[in-house]
C-alpha cells in the first residue's frame, strides 16, 4: 500500500522515519558530504546569483538543499559521512535536515527509473545555452491563462521571460534580489505576491528557508497551482505531488551548471501521478 500524501515537511519526515516509504533510514548511511559556495553570472545579465548547496550522497542517490548563509558550517561535512540518515533526519539544522529527506527519497524511488518521470534532455553547451534549455523545459510545465497572476518565489529571469510569453503577469519575490533583468521591483515579502496571485511557480530553495509549507498551505487552500522548480530538494517536492503540488522540474545533482555535458532533468505533472 503506497504512503498517504504528506501535508508538509515535518509530515513527510515523520512518515520517512517510520519506514512508510522503504527501509527505515537507521538502516542507511551516508558515504559522502560536501559543501559548495556556487556564484554565476551568465554572459547576458548583469545578476550575480549566490547559492551554497549541502550535498549527501547514499547509495546511488544524492540529496541536496540550499541554505542561507553560515546555516551549515563547511566543518559539518567532516564527520557527516558514516552517519545514518535516520541521525540526520534528526539534526538542528533545517538544511541538513532536508539534504538527508532528498537523500532518502532519491535512494528509494530513483528519478531515472520513476515511470511517472518525463526525462529531457539538456543539451551539451555552454553556461547560456544550458540555462535557456534548462528554464524552457521548466516554462513547458506551466499553464497558463493570458493576464494571469504568477508568483515566482524564487527569481529566475528566464521564468520571468516564459512568463511572460505565454501572457502571463510575474509578481516576483526573492530574498536576495531587488530587480530583475529588465529592472522589475522584486519583493522579499512571499505573502504580498500570494495574495494576489492566480498560480505559483517556487523554487526548491523554498525547502530549506522555511517557505515551502506556507506557500503549499496557500496555495490548497485556495486551489491554485504550483510548480516547483527544484535542483535541490527535487525527491522532496515530489513527495508533494497531488498534495499541493500540480507539477515539478526535477534536476538531481549534478545540477546543470556543474556541467558543460549532456545532463537530464524530469519532468512531472500531478495528474500522471
Amino acid at each position: 500500500m503506497p504512503p498517504s500524501l504528506p501535508h508538509s515537511l515535518p509530515d513527510l519526515q515523520h512518515a520517512v522515519l517510520e519506514g512508510d516509504f522503504g527501509p527505515r533510514p537507521a538502516e542507511l548511511t551516508v558515504t559522502s558530504a560536501f559543501w559548495l559556495h556556487h556564484t554565476t553570472r551568465l554572459a547576458d545579465s548583469a545578476v550575480t546569483y549566490r547559492n551554497r548547496y549541502l550535498l549527501m550522497r547514499s547509495g546511488d542517490a544524492f540529496g541536496a538543499c540550499s541554505f542561507e548563509g553560515d546555516e551549515v558550517a563547511a566543518d559539518f561535512c567532516a564527520d557527516a559521512s558514516g552517519q545514518t540518515l535516520d541521525t540526520l533526519l534528526r539534526h538542528d539544522a533545517p538544511a541538513v535536515r532536508v539534504a538527508a529527506l532528498d537523500a532518502y527519497l532519491g535512494r528509494v524511488r530513483p528519478h531515472r527509473t520513476d515511470p511517472e518521470a518525463e526525462p529531457v534532455l539538456l543539451p551539451t553547451g555552454t553556461p547560456e545555452e544550458r540555462a535557456r534549455a534548462r528554464d524552457a523545459a521548466v516554462a513547458g510545465l506551466l499553464d497558463i491563462a493570458p493576464g494571469a497572476k504568477v508568483a515566482l518565489i524564487g527569481v529566475v529571469n528566464p521564468l520571468v521571460a516564459a512568463i511572460r510569453e505565454r501572457g502571463g503577469v510575474p509578481l516576483p519575490c526573492d530574498f536576495q534580489l531587488r530587480a530583475t533583468h529588465w529592472g522589475d521591483p522584486v519583493t522579499d515579502d512571499m505573502t504580498q505576491v500570494l495574495a494576489a496571485a492566480d498560480a505559483v511557480v517556487a523554487t526548491g530553495m523554498t525547502l530549506g528557508n522555511g517557505s515551502f509549507d506556507p506557500i503549499l498551505e496557500h496555495c490548497r487552500k485556495h486551489a491554485l497551482p504550483l510548480t516547483v522548480y527544484a535542483q535541490t530538494g527535487s525527491a522532496v517536492a515530489r513527495a508533494f505531488l497531488g498534495a499541493g503540488v500540480t507539477a515539478l522540474s526535477a534536476e538531481p545533482f549534478p545540477f546543470s551548471q556543474f556541467s558543460a555535458d549532456t545532463t537530464v532533468l524530469y519532468r512531472y505533472r500531478a495528474e500522471r501521478a
